[in-house]
Order: C-alpha cells, then sequence, then structure tokens
C-alpha cells in the first residue's frame, strides 16, 4: 500500500517563500525514489525536485538556487522549501513516490496541492 498526502500550497506574492510537505505512508514496497512534479494550466506534468538519498538530488533548472527537497526518514516526509517564488511557479504539485517490489518499479502520486503566486 501507497499513500501520499501533501500539504502547505496556498496564495503568496512573488518573492515570498512556501513549504510543500508530503507525509508518505508506504508497506510492501522498497523506495526509489521520491520528489515533487508541477502541473500549470495547460501545460504538461514536469518534475520540479527529486531526492534519491541525502546526496543524491535533481532540481529542474528552472527552480535551481531558489527550491530545495529535504527528505525525514524518521517521519517519512519529502519536503519542497520555495524562496523567491515566481508567478511561472503557479500550478499544481504532486508528491510522487517511484517504489519496487519484486523487481518491477511503480509511481504512485498524491493529490496535488495548489500553489498560486501573484505578481
Amino acid at each position: 500500500q501507497v499513500q501520499l498526502m501533501e500539504s502547505g500550497g496556498g496564495l503568496v506574492q512573488a518573492g515570498e517563500s512556501l513549504r510543500l510537505s508530503c507525509t508518505a505512508s508506504i508497506s510492501g514496497f522498497s523506495i526509489n525514489h521520491m520528489g515533487w512534479y508541477r502541473q500549470a494550466p495547460g501545460k504538461q506534468r514536469e518534475l520540479v525536485a527529486r531526492i534519491i538519498s541525502a546526496d543524491g538530488t535533481y532540481y529542474a533548472d528552472s527552480v535551481k538556487g531558489r527550491f530545495t527537497i529535504s527528505r525525514e526518514y524518521a517521519r517519512n516526509t519529502v519536503d519542497l522549501q520555495m524562496n523567491s517564488l515566481k508567478s511561472e511557479d503557479t500550478a499544481v504539485y504532486y508528491c510522487n513516490a517511484n517504489v519496487r517490489r519484486d523487481a518491477r518499479s511503480y509511481n504512485y502520486w498524491g493529490q496535488g496541492t495548489q500553489v498560486t503566486v501573484s505578481s
């Protein structure tokens, strides 16, 4: 069973910060990696940031230097700290978990949380 629950979205002004949190409930699977995606109106869902391990992170070029992804193993959460937000960051943000069992991998998604940045 895999369940992901996001929180922390909202409406902010350009230049402000938001912190998204994803609480994962995962049993029966091993975790390959977790991350955050976003989808703006009329656009495809895109990868924002991914964390594989404490030293293994990936960021989209558009958020490098502004966003930080972190994972707290004890609470099984993955957070996305978003600083210096821009209007183009407006989107629904989805938590993603890529998990494996019996040599097969699967993707799971949260329900999404809206982030709106006004300019």
